[in-house]
């Protein structure tokens, strides 16, 4: 039988919901439905659901959940058990099918100078590192770093690979990079310590847009490979 979710505080004002130890397909899978179910029916008070690995944080307003003047039970216990009732409801539909995003990528050369690097690691061609990337089953199950930043999971453990021991100051837009048994794409240029293996065009945060994330935690990508000339020609379609 699953155990039931921990609660615990998180300063004055958030809970932190946890629903596994490791972040494997069925917690991130319980952490996505989790999500879910509190957006669908929030308690009062609650402001922001936001997804990690393992855990859930919900922001609240605790004079909205706080309780007569003669209840010494402190807003996050009231809110704790709140969010426990509703996550031991059965549900009564069926699962939400998540969306599958296609992410084209130019791998290697100038757009993933890592390449090389980690199918030596790995003891793979780099035509093989690209192969298995492709075959991987890609989930999103947070974003974070920087805004519009995809934590990816399902990474073929054959790509297994340490991070850089020098972190590069200025990484470009779009870069597709691995890490441990991860993938992420850097939507703007920041620093970063991750192995650079390709590159894609898609705008992945743009402030003025509803959502300005172009992904969403629970997004299964599916990568596609391009050359260099289709890059170009995405690049500046995205960017018109």
């Amino acid at each position: 039988m699953r155990e039931a979710p921990s609660i615990e505080p998180l300063g004055d004002s958030a809970l932190r919901v946890r629903l596994g130890s490791e972040p494997d397909a069925a917690t991130v899978a319980r952490v996505q439905a989790a999500a879910r179910t509190l957006r669908e029916a929030p308690p009062a008070g609650l402001r922001e659901v936001v997804p990690a690995y393992t855990t859930l944080t919900l922001h609240y307003r605790p004079e909205a959940v706080a309780g007569e003047p003669d209840d010494l039970q402190p807003p996050w216990q009231r809110l704790a058990a709140q969010v426990q009732a509703l996550l031991r409801r059965p549900r009564r539909r069926a699962a939400v099918a998540a969306r599958e995003v296609v992410v084209p990528v130019c791998y290697g050369g100038e757009a993933g100078p890592d390449l090389p690097a980690v199918a030596a690691h790995c003891g793979l061609s780099e035509d093989e590192v690209v192969r298995r990337h492709l075959a991987s089953p890609h989930v999103v199950c947070l974003l974070g770093f920087a805004p519009g930043f995809p934590f990816i999971t399902g990474l073929d453990t054959a790509l297994r690979t340490a991070r850089r021991a020098t972190p590069r100051t200025r990484i470009p837009p779009g870069s597709v990079a691995i890490a441990r048994e991860q993938t992420c794409i850097y939507p703007l240029e920041t620093p970063g310590g991750w192995n650079l293996i390709g590159r894609t065009p898609l705008r992945l945060f743009d402030p003025a847009a509803t959502p300005p994330s172009r992904l969403r935690p629970g997004d299964r990508l599916r990568f596609e490979p391009i050359d260099a000339e289709r890059f170009a020609a995405l690049w500046a379609q995205e960017r018109a």
